[in-house]
């Protein structure tokens, strides 16, 4: 009853994903992946995401001062997800391990995928829905790895989060073309099909349940983001 209505909502909703930004009938800038922006310019209009990165940078170098962010005691000092035999993590390491990262290479990716793909979305949510929605992407992501998981596992990373923003472009390129350009379509196509893929070839280095638990997560929480919406609206 409760997919049959909102699925019901979604296909009779009208101008209600981005509101305050993208009036009915706009559509978001061309190639909106592309950042053109200066660091000044980014950081004023996307003050969540930079912050985001910001967190994820310091959070490395501290590991890095109190050990190594490749070590696994140093990971769960700082809050990484665990599972080990029959005990079971404290509650807040379900937001906190989305801000830490195995290394500089993890951590680089997935602050890439932030800057240009988050960006966008922080826009067109607004700041403070934009930051719960990432936080619960993540924090789904890791509820997921958990459940999902019947070996033991320390699970760090934003990937979780970031495959979240991933659904909420899959879900307005689903349910609102007209807010996104036919190349942006494509991109994010190409990131969600080539980023699974890889998940499934890399599954040992990779934690596939989390990307999957935050996709399936944002999907879901973009679905309530705009029947919200709508329902304030009628």
């Amino acid at each position: 009853m409760f997919v049959r209505f909102v699925f019901a909502g979604l296909f009779r909703y009208n101008g209600v994903i981005g509101a305050k930004i993208l009036p009915q009938g706009k559509r978001m800038e061309n190639r909106m992946f592309v950042r053109r922006e200066s660091l000044k310019q980014y950081v004023a209009w996307y003050p969540v995401t930079s912050l985001l990165i910001a967190v994820n940078v310091i959070l490395v170098l501290l590991m890095e001062i109190a050990g190594s962010p490749n070590n696994s005691l140093t990971l769960l000092r700082f809050g990484a997800m665990f599972s080990v035999g029959e005990v079971e993590p404290e509650w807040w390491r379900y937001v906190t391990a989305i801000f830490l990262h195995a290394g500089w290479e993890h951590l680089l990716f997935n602050c890439f995928a932030l800057y240009v793909f988050a960006a966008p979305l922080e826009r067109m949510l607004g700041h403070v829905r934009y930051l719960m929605y990432y936080v619960l992407s993540g924090v789904i992501g890791n509820l997921a790895s958990k459940l999902l998981h019947f070996n033991d596992y320390i699970g760090v990373g934003a990937s979780g989060a970031i495959y979240g923003v991933y659904a909420a472009y899959v879900f307005i390129a689903l349910f609102r073309k007209d807010l996104l350009d036919e190349s942006s379509r494509k991109i994010i196509k190409i990131i969600v099909i080539v980023g699974f893929v890889h998940s499934l070839v890399m599954f040992w280095r990779v934690d596939l349940w989390a990307h999957l638990g935050g996709f399936v997560g944002g999907f879901v929480l973009m679905a309530l983001i705009v029947l919200s919406i709508r329902a304030r609206r009628q």
